[in-house]
């Protein structure tokens, strides 16, 4: 039995099937399943088309509901029932079941309702999607109808009916097996530039086609000549003209003997198509808030890349970029002001580079940047200074500028990586290392950076672990008078327990403390754990002393430290005068330190104290003394330990005590560990300290007993931990 598809005679076989199956679905297969611009193409396309999708929910096109006439229920496949012809639906939905079970793609031939002409002949291909989204299967239909009544007589009818033929807007042409034009129909004419009132053919027909697609125009007509259907893509392109394309099948014409007697070339413009097309692969590869490529295309471009350049012994250079804290600007400003600082810094990296360069949005706030044809690493740190510098242009939103930052990871392909997946790694093992210490700058990766993060890994999932098991303990280190050794105050110290519950420290943990939420979270178990004990001694009638609380800088950055805290405080009745919160200089100095300062600002206001840290080991300003809320300043322990042997450190302390009575600071000496230390700090305007000479940092019970009032001299005490 043969067809006529796309108006030429087609033996109805398998291999016919699936290459009809194929014309239908080719252009549909990178579409992305979740988008509502995935319908709307579907609505464009002229087959009917209905899809599954895992829900067990269904979609038909508008093509569908035009052809039937009426609205179809897309809650099930029983939908079908109303326009499949009833004695057709039973072995149709047989297929179905037995497909939806096995999971293996199907065609057959079904009657199907049309508003206007009654049942008509329709191919059916239904395809499962392994890997499409939220879609589970795919089902086209093709109305046949026309050609399943004609076939007998297509040959004929090409010769004796030009008329007919001419009025095709598909290019028709019946070639010799060696490939000589013998006829051509209007359209044909027209679109390969003959003359329209020629009558003689007999030219060549590869010589008609445009040069590019001759070579594929030969493979075709040699399977043709040979008894095979061939089908291959072109374009043409004529003078005053938009660019043509062209779906072009040859279907040889056989003889009783089953030799190629003809070859019938039909030639259909699927130039619309093509159109539909390229705006679905912007759609699928391009970013929808920046513009840019998104990660879909950015992988595909990656490895094309690599190939290109493993071809050619070239090198490439990749960059990927992560924004500052841009979370927290989402917290603080609105997602409307982060989206517009993303869509403003893509519009200036897309135009700041050369066209080699291709930028992309992995997703986030994350931007990735491959450079091919990379000459050397300083070319490529020039291209990363080139993209944080974009961030120093100011950006506004509703009056408001938007401060953001910018870390970047660099990593060189082959030197770094042989593939595009161990690229990323790299350059995301170097934009961590660069997090670790601190945000904000270039890092290129290094193999020892491995290492480091596998070392940071380890410690954030200890982290995780001591959380979840409720390992964290409160101990507690006394401050006293350096005149008399009466403790004055304590400082909550973070302990935890291990697996054979011993005591640890914190420096095992050190990752977590840069990491937002387990700093947040751990900071949190401790002020419950620290206000519950001082609620305890509430309760037990002792008089409370102050209690200092440390602060890591991360805990500010959601902008809510200073409620939070009150609210606490508040919530277990502790004043507030009697709690003092330790910070180190590097608050002052990261990027959100604003946060920092109107945190302080507000416990300030609210009477808690605030204590500058280890003064003395960061980037020292006495700018700071003056502008910021600090009541106490505790001079770090380096300079404690030699401070009688080397006179360097025993001028600072003397410096930083003067400046502390100038201008009404309390000084605190931590590290305090014998009788000789004390008198040398006495002399130096110090009158207050912390250490193991007095004491060890202690346990609740411990600390208790320092609470209860008694007629003895002050004692050193010491307490494991």
């Amino acid at each position: 039995m043969k067809y006529i598809f796309k108006n030429k005679l087609v033996p109805f076989t398998q291999e016919f099937k699936v290459k009809l199956q194929h014309s239908i679905a080719t252009h549909m297969t990178s579409l992305s399943a979740e988008s509502v611009v995935f319908k709307n193409l579907l609505d464009q396309l002229p087959q009917l088309i209905w899809v599954k999708y895992k829900q067990n929910k269904y979609y038909y096109n508008q093509k569908l509901h035009h052809y039937i006439g009426s609205d179809i229920q897309p809650h099930d496949i029983e939908g079908c029932k109303t326009f499949i012809h009833s004695e057709d639906f039973a072995s149709f939905s047989s297929l179905w079941q037995n497909a939806l079970h096995s999971q293996q793609s199907f065609e057959t031939e079904c009657r199907i309702r049309h508003h206007e002409q009654g049942y008509r002949y329709c191919l059916i291909s239904a395809q499962y999607k392994q890997n499409f989204g939220q879609i589970e299967w795919i089902v086209t239909a093709t109305d046949i109808h026309d050609h399943y009544l004609k076939h007998r007589n297509l040959h004929q009818q090409v010769l004796a009916q030009t008329k007919m033929l001419d009025a095709s807007v598909d290019c028709i042409k019946m070639l010799t097996p060696n490939g000589h034009v013998t006829h051509m129909n209007r359209s044909g004419c027209i679109a390969l530039g003959v003359p329209v009132n020629k009558k003689k053919f007999g030219m060549p027909w590869l010589n008609l086609l445009p040069e590019p697609i001759q070579n594929s125009g030969q493979h075709a007509l040699q399977q043709a000549s040979k008894g095979k259907t061939a089908r291959f893509d072109g374009m043409s392109v004529l003078d005053g003209q938009l660019p043509q394309y062209w779906d072009n099948i040859l279907t040889p014409v056989l003889d009783e003997a089953g030799s190629t007697q003809s070859i019938l070339c039909v030639s259909r413009n699927i130039s619309q198509q093509k159109v539909v097309e390229k705006q679905l692969q912007e759609v699928i590869e391009q970013d929808e808030l920046t513009g840019l490529y998104n990660r879909r295309a950015f992988n595909k471009i990656l490895k094309k890349a690599i190939q290109n350049a493993q071809h050619k012994q070239q090198s490439i250079g990749f960059l990927l970029i992560d924004l500052d804290y841009f979370k927290h600007i989402n917290d603080t400003l609105g997602h409307i002001a982060g989206d517009h600082l993303l869509q403003i810094l893509g519009q200036r990296l897309n135009s700041c580079f050369n066209h080699k360069v291709v930028v992309s949005r992995l997703g986030g706030d994350e931007f990735a940047i491959v450079v091919p044809q990379l000459s050397d690493e300083s070319e490529l740190l020039e291209v990363a200074q080139t993209a944080r510098q974009q961030l120093d242009i100011p950006i506004c939103y509703a009056g408001q500028y938007i401060n953001g930052g910018m870390s970047i990871g660099c990593a060189i392909y082959p030197r770094d990586a042989k593939n595009s997946s161990t690229l990323l790694r790299c350059a995301d093992v170097a934009l961590n290392d660069l997090k670790n210490s601190g945000r904000g700058g270039i890092r290129m990766f290094k193999s020892a950076m491995f290492k480091a993060i596998s070392q940071t890994t380890k410690q954030l999932s200890l982290a995780r672990a001591i959380i979840q098991n409720d390992k964290i303990i409160p101990f507690y280190q006394p401050k006293v008078n350096l005149e008399d050794g009466q403790v004055i105050s304590f400082e909550a110290l973070l302990r935890w327990y291990d697996a054979e519950d011993q005591i640890q420290l914190p420096s095992h943990i050190f990752s977590a403390f840069q990491d937002y939420e387990l700093a947040t979270r751990i900071s949190e178990i401790m002020q419950l754990k620290v206000f519950q004990d001082m609620t305890r001694w509430l309760d037990a009638g002792l008089e409370l002393l102050p209690m200092s609380i440390n602060a890591a800088p991360v805990e500010f950055l959601r902008d809510n430290y200073a409620e939070t805290l009150l609210n606490r405080l508040t919530q277990f009745h502790i004043p507030y005068a009697l709690i003092e919160i330790e910070i180190t200089e590097q608050s002052l100095s990261d990027r959100g330190s604003d946060y920092v300062i109107r945190a302080l600002n507000l416990l300030k206001q609210a009477g808690l104290k605030i204590s500058l840290d280890d003064f003395g080991t960061g980037h020292s300003s006495l700018t700071r003394l003056r502008d910021y809320p600090v009541d106490c300043l505790k001079i770090d322990r380096n300079f404690i330990q030699n401070i009688r042997e080397n006179p360097s450190d025993l001028a600072i302390v003397k410096a930083i005590g003067q400046i502390g009575a100038s201008i009404a600071l309390d000084i605190l000496v931590e590290g305090i560990e014998n009788s000789e230390q004390v008198e040398v700090l006495k002399t130096c305007d110090c009158t207050k300290g912390q250490g193991f000479y007095f004491y060890r940092p202690m346990k609740f019970q411990d600390a208790t007993e320092l609470l209860h009032p008694t007629d003895c001299p002050s004692q050193q005490l010491s307490s494991s931990g």
